[in-house]
């Protein structure tokens, strides 16, 4: 599959946002779509449909596993990453069952993230593509 071109980051920390959409420009995405919390990712997930939604475990209203379980069940082509810097395994697992494609975790150095994004990207199925963006709503070029 091509690397995705649209992503979604949801992260309650805007430093952390800030950070993640510059290692995505270095990796050729083109338009980024913030949320942070759990709700707003859901609403945007259902309005852009990006090519790929980087996830936080620790979201205000509605936590990242469940945001991951619902975003699955109605956008099920839609690849999902979990960035998180919670890294029990537990909660990998967890997350590894309801069908995130990978865990990054964000506290590593910054060019091991970038890797680990790359890399994550570099793996995603060819069937993993969704469908074209719905039309119309603002985005933000990366």
């Amino acid at each position: 599959m091509a690397r995705p071109k649209q992503v979604l980051i949801v992260d309650d920390e805007a430093h952390v946002r800030v950070l993640i959409r510059m290692l995505l420009k270095q990796l050729g995405v083109e338009t980024v779509w913030e949320a942070a919390d759990g709700s707003a990712a859901l609403e945007q997930a259902a309005v852009h449909k990006p090519d790929a939604i980087l996830l936080d475990i620790n979201l205000p209203q509605v936590g990242g596993l469940e945001v991951l379980a619902k975003l699955k069940a109605a956008h099920p082509k839609i690849p999902v990453i979990i960035v998180s810097s919670q890294s029990t395994m537990k909660t990998v697992m967890q997350a590894r069952e309801l069908g995130a494609e990978a865990y990054v975790l964000k506290h590593a150095p910054k060019a091991e993230v970038l890797q680990m994004l790359s890399d994550a990207f570099d793996s995603f199925p060819e069937a993993s593509q969704p469908e074209a963006p719905a039309a119309g709503g603002p985005a933000t070029p990366a």
